[in-house]
């Protein structure tokens, strides 16, 4: 029987901290993810309008193989000044690759999704403070769901996205991790059933009888080009090489595609990032023509698969409803 960990959110990753910085009136933030100490860590996008930066360090023919934080952003394209704030805070820990004896050179993969035109004025005033303000909010404690962070101006389809977190311990002790900024063209819910998806994932009861409900999806607003994406972040305990952070990654957005339908469209910029602590060994299955440890990236990549559609599911029920965007909460049953 599967069970999540103690908090079902990222953060059930030992060493990992998460942060947002919420400006409800922008309707847009910055959620972050720190691992001070550095992960291994690779990307997988599959959108066609992404808006990213560093992900070609994390190409696992490029030198550096460790992060020390990754930024998800509102505010599109000026989000990504976000990240410059997140490392002048690790720069000031002294977290980062090592330049010599004194400086470093924190790592800051990061994506971006698109929210504008959805507060007070068209770009949010997002800057290099908001990044900082998410670090210092930081902790290892349980995340912050719905309408926080990444998710303060996400919209799924016809309704109201947010950011999500779960979590699965593995038979074999080992934890995977999902944490998802839910902004999508398509939808998490079924227009046909009025039903979500995914539903039938949850674990522990972590839908609260919400995943149950057949709801009456509102009508699906016109939509511009690129004004969605959906990022995320799966991450394990487990000791990984950067390509296989690059095969997880891969993995993790099948539980994308089947949470939100349709996904990686041409408006979308869907990115996964991967990431790992090293702190449990793989499980070896012995064989002459297999890789030892395949057989454990598979059923991990799997397990990293499941979370971000759970994460994605419970990043929908938490959102509340903002403005014109109704949330799954608040709708009507059919």
């Amino acid at each position: 029987m599967f069970t999540h960990g103690k908090y079902n959110s990222l953060t059930d990753i030992a060493g990992l901290k998460v942060g947002h910085y919420t400006d409800k009136q922008a309707a847009s933030g910055v959620t972050v993810m720190i691992c001070a100490e550095g992960a291994v860590a690779g990307v997988d996008v599959r959108g066609a309008a992404p808006g990213t930066r560093e992900t070609d360090l994390l190409d696992p023919m490029n030198l550096v193989d460790k992060v020390q934080a990754i930024v998800l952003s509102g505010g599109s394209v000026y989000g990504l000044a976000a990240s410059d704030g997140v490392v002048r805070w690790l720069s000031k820990q002294g977290f980062g690759y090592p330049l010599d004896e004194i400086h470093v050179a924190p790592i800051v993969p990061a994506a971006v999704l698109f929210d504008l035109g959805r507060g007070n004025d068209f770009i949010p005033p997002i800057d290099d403070g908001w990044g900082w303000q998410a670090c210092e909010a930081a902790h290892d404690g349980p995340v912050l769901l719905g309408c926080f962070g990444a998710g303060t101006g996400a919209v799924s389809g016809a309704i109201k996205g947010g950011v999500g977190s779960a979590s699965l311990v593995m038979e074999s002790g080992i934890t995977v991790a999902a944490m998802v900024a839910v902004n999508s063209l398509g939808s998490v819910v079924n227009p046909e059933t009025g039903r979500i998806w995914e539903s039938g994932l949850e674990v522990d009861g972590e839908f609260n009888g919400q995943g149950k409900r057949k709801i009456c999806l509102p009508s699906h607003p016109e939509q511009a080009p690129a004004k969605n994406t959906t990022i995320g972040i799966v991450a394990t305990d487990a000791i990984l090489e950067k390509t296989q952070a690059q095969k997880l990654a891969q993995m993790a957005q099948d539980g994308l595609a089947r949470a939100i339908r349709p996904a990686h469209t041409m408006f979308d910029g869907d990115t996964i990032f991967c990431i790992a602590t090293g702190k449990k060994r793989l499980p070896e299955t012995p064989g002459v023509f297999v890789s030892p440890h395949a057989q454990a990236i598979n059923e991990i990549g799997h397990a990293g698969s499941n979370c971000v559609a759970r994460a994605i599911i419970r990043g929908i029920l938490a959102a509340e409803t903002v403005k014109n965007y109704t949330a799954f909460r608040d709708l009507e049953d059919l």
